[in-house]
């Protein structure tokens, strides 16, 4: 598996990281935990987390238990915390779960990472993220009606650069090493950086954001920005939250499926989707590949791939995606696949 670095953090992390979304609903502790033991086995050091974790449903109730899962697996492997990169996210506004649905802010920074580091039972966070914009985002279907208003610049610069100072105090007690984004566009990004160079804190690392077969916003928004200023990409749902395995096409709803809970699924359960997965499991069949293994790997050969953030429900899905984790497409396949994207640009 390929090791890549973390921005300009000097972290090095594997092109694969394991998800944990699930964690907690869907997948329960001991199998979380014997994912943990697989994944670090199988290569992959980066973990993926958020205090608003798990999620199919979210739930007052459960909020948190990601963490909480992952602090007693730290707890039972203290001398295995320094064998991987740990990354989680702050909230912020509009989550009601947490704080009241407070905005990120140089207030709630200290009290959301002391809940994240209690909850993991560990003395640091490697990557901490944070989840979307205040501003608002349009990211999760919302880029068919995004408008970019209501906001002043000057008070949304003021307001990074406040949290900059804030996480930086952090860094300073060691409660947390690298800064990273999520669900962000370029302009916030880029203002990020800026407001790094002017009043200091940690420079953005990385930016998390969807990304796949099926929803390749980033290509045209995002991806030279990544390259020349060192902003890796953390894709997620890079298997099109489990359209891209063929698992519902015909009509199918495996019974635990993300589609059994969350029938809408996020907004990607469209009419056109499932044309467009056809023609990507076409390229599959044709050349003899494993659709889980084709999608995965074209997510890694991105050139501003930092890595690639999957979910397995069981140990079985992980082991499955660990058995594809060295494939290299050849440019017949990469060039079907560019072909379909032009057909099917944006199935949803």
């Amino acid at each position: 598996m390929e090791m890549k670095p973390l921005g300009r953090t000097g972290i090095m992390v594997s092109d694969l990281c394991l998800g944990t979304m699930t964690f907690g609903t869907q997948t329960s502790e001991a199998e979380a935990h014997r994912q943990m033991d697989v994944a670090l086995a199988g290569g992959i050091n980066f973990v993926d987390a958020a205090e608003m974790y798990p999620v199919n449903p979210i739930s007052a109730e459960t909020v948190g238990l990601t963490e909480e899962i992952l602090g007693n697996w730290n707890a039972a492997n203290r001398a295995r915390r320094g064998d991987y990169v740990l990354a989680t996210k702050h909230s912020g506004q509009g989550f009601v779960h947490t704080r009241n649905g407070a905005p990120i802010s140089s207030e709630t920074i200290p009290e959301a990472i002391e809940g994240s580091l209690r909850r993991l039972q560990t003395d640091y966070i490697d990557l901490y993220q944070f989840h979307w914009p205040n501003r608002g985002s349009y990211m999760f279907r919302q880029n068919w009606d995004y408008a970019p208003t209501g906001h002043n610049r000057d008070e949304v610069v003021a307001e990074m650069q406040g949290c900059l100072v804030a996480l930086q105090a952090q860094v300073d007690k060691g409660n947390i090493r690298a800064f990273g984004l999520s669900n962000e566009s370029a302009w916030g990004t880029a203002q990020w950086l800026r407001a790094s160079d002017e009043v200091g804190g940690p420079r953005v690392a990385s930016i998390q954001n969807e990304y796949s077969l099926l929803c390749r916003l980033f290509d045209t928004d995002l991806a030279e920005l990544s390259m020349f200023e060192d902003v890796g990409l953390l894709a997620f749902s890079p298997l099109a939250a489990g359209f891209l395995t063929g698992k519902y096409q015909g009509g199918a709803v495996p019974e635990g499926s993300r589609m059994s809970l969350v029938p809408e699924m996020g907004g990607r359960n469209t009419k056109r989707v499932f044309d467009a997965v056809d023609a990507y499991l076409g390229i599959a069949e044709r050349h003899g590949l494993d659709p889980v293994h084709m999608a995965l790997g074209w997510c890694q050969s991105r050139a501003f791939m930092g890595s690639v953030i999957f979910g397995a429900t069981t140990v079985e899905q992980l082991e499955h995606v660990l058995a594809g984790k060295d494939l290299v497409l050849s440019p017949e396949v990469l060039a079907e696949i560019s072909a379909t994207h032009q057909a099917f640009p944006m199935p949803y």
